[in-house]
């Protein structure tokens, strides 16, 4: 016989699971309070400042090419910040980018945003001691030079120092990317392509001379790195990238010829044919005089790109980001020769005679030019 449910009791039954139901409900509002307070909390922890009341102020170096990451831990260290990782997360979420590389000075007594707009604007900017400006297409004497001008160095002791075998052995053990090549029998300078063109801060008016060249290096590793995947796929190693990226930086006086006169370069080596690229004549010589002369061809060394084929044997002068971008991306081109001209124009062509007859009507132009400049 079935037993029928007394309506009381189903009254019951509804009244009781709606009670449960507002209790769940009642612990889940809960935990989202609570959560949602404890969030707030963090938020409020981390972009509030550290001391308010502590107006002192707090050296922080942010190096070229620093990570968000980077930054937030010497932040962090420096005390002016609560969390580094809360920072590197919430520059993302606000979409900050820009931040400048410099020296600060900046106060546990400041919020997050205004550290944030400090560094991003460069406000409250410690003004360097010293300012090393290094520009593209320079080599390692010419960087040495400039070191020496800047804080009195002399440019032998600067260049004893590059080549150092034991530094140079520190600077592999610290910055792995650097390769063995480096140590090649018959380079002139083992640093040269690894001496990164930038712009050089320091705190100091005459840092040891270590110090700058170890700045350098950290900016070509950290440039390099960002073409890593790239490198290992192009079939060529690191240094012969960096050195084809130089012979390209000195071919190249407009911005739109790198990957043009990359693509001529990646033809001739497909077609083993010799490169045939005056700056390599240049550097082989160590005379940076602006005419080879066709005597001049023909010196005996590994350098000579009209005398042997391939990549020389290392880098002639330190490469920019773009022109090793170039060597690793170039243009598709169907020529085999290049000329450029002393306006900055580049002529490609697709056969040796063509070649020479664009050479016999322009080579005059050089000569013009360098007795302009000699005045």
């Amino acid at each position: 016989m079935i037993q029928l449910q007394s309506s009381g009791e189903y009254i019951n039954k509804k009244r009781k699971r709606k009670r449960i139901l507002f209790n769940i409900m009642a612990i889940l509002l809960v935990i989202i309070l609570l959560a949602a307070g404890a969030a707030y909390f963090y938020y409020e922890k981390n972009t509030a400042p550290m001391d308010a009341g502590n107006n002192s102020k707090v050296t922080v170096k942010i190096p070229i090419g620093a990570s968000t990451g980077a930054i937030g831990k010497e932040l962090e260290e420096k005390g002016v910040i609560n969390s580094g990782l809360f920072f590197k997360y919430y520059i993302r979420a606000k979409g900050e980018s820009n931040i400048q590389a410099g020296i600060y000075e900046l106060s546990p007594s400041m919020n997050l945003n205004k550290i944030i707009n400090a560094l991003k604007e460069g406000k409250l900017f410690k003004k360097p001691e010293l300012v090393i400006i290094i520009p593209e297409g320079f080599n390692v004497p010419q960087t040495a030079k400039e070191i020496s001008v800047s804080t009195g160095y002399k440019e032998a002791d600067i260049l004893k120092v590059m080549s150092d075998k034991a530094y140079l052995k520190e600077l592999q053990n610290k910055y792995s990317f650097l390769p063995d090549e480096i140590n090649k029998q018959g380079l002139y300078y083992p640093l040269e392509g690894f001496l990164f063109p930038a712009t050089y801060e320091f705190d100091k008016k005459k840092p040891p001379v270590k110090e700058i060249i170890d700045k350098m290096v950290e900016q070509a590793n950290h440039v390099i790195s960002k073409h890593e995947k790239e490198i290992n796929k192009s079939g060529f190693s690191l240094f012969q990238v960096i050195t084809l990226s130089s012979l390209i930086e000195e071919e190249s006086q407009r911005e739109q010829d790198r990957k043009k006169i990359s693509g001529v370069f990646h033809n001739r080596l497909a077609q083993n044919m010799k490169l045939d690229s005056d700056p390599t004549v240049k550097y082989a010589r160590k005379d940076f005089e602006v005419k080879v002369l066709y005597t001049d061809l023909q010196y005996d060394s590994p350098y000579n790109t009209y005398r042997y084929k391939g990549i020389p044997i290392g880098p002639i002068t330190s490469p920019g980001e773009k022109s090793i971008a170039a060597a690793l991306n170039p243009a598709k081109m169907t020529e085999l020769f290049f000329y450029a001209r002393p306006n900055g124009e580049v002529i490609y062509s697709k056969t040796l005679q063509e070649h020479n007859a664009v050479y016999q009507k322009y080579k005059n132009e050089w000569n013009v030019w360098q007795q302009k400049e000699s005045k």
